[in-house]
C-alpha cells in the first residue's frame, strides 16, 4: 500500500508539473500573441487616421494571461514541499491577484470613458 501512495504522489507531481508548464505556456502565448494583436491593430488605425482604443485590447489579453498563469500558481500548491515555498507561492498568487484587479479595474473605466465620448459625440452631431 505505501508503494501505490508513493507512485500516487509521483504521479500526481509529475502530472502537476506538466499542467503548470503548459498552463505558464499559455499565459506567455496570449500575452505576446495579444500585444502583436494590439501593436497591429495601433498600427493600422493609425494609417487609417480612426480610433482604437489599444488599452482595452491590450489589457483583456494582459488579464487572460494573468489568468492562465494563476491557475499554474494555483496548481503550483500541489508539489509544494516546504512552508517557505508556500509563502513565497502566496505572495505570488496575491501579487497577481492584485494585478488581474487594477487591469479589470482599467478596462472597466476605459470601456466607461470610451462609450461616454461617443455618446457625446453623438449629441453633438
Amino acid at each position: 500500500m505505501e508503494n501505490f501512495v508513493n507512485n500516487l504522489a509521483k504521479f500526481v507531481e509529475m502530472f502537476a508539473s506538466i499542467v503548470i508548464s503548459l498552463l505558464e505556456i499559455m499565459g506567455i502565448v496570449v500575452i505576446i500573441f495579444g500585444a502583436f494583436k494590439a501593436i497591429f491593430y495601433f498600427f493600422k488605425f493609425s494609417i487609417k487616421k480612426e480610433r482604437f482604443n489599444i488599452k482595452i485590447n491590450l489589457g483583456n489579453s494582459l488579464a487572460l494571461g494573468l489568468e492562465f498563469k494563476m491557475g499554474a500558481e494555483i496548481i503550483k500548491t500541489v508539489v509544494v514541499r516546504t512552508l517557505d515555498e508556500l509563502w513565497i507561492l502566496g505572495a505570488i498568487i496575491l501579487l497577481r491577484a492584485i494585478l488581474a484587479v487594477l487591469i479589470h479595474w482599467e478596462i472597466k473605466s476605459e470601456k466607461k470613458a470610451t462609450e461616454e465620448e461617443q455618446f457625446n459625440n453623438s449629441c453633438d452631431k
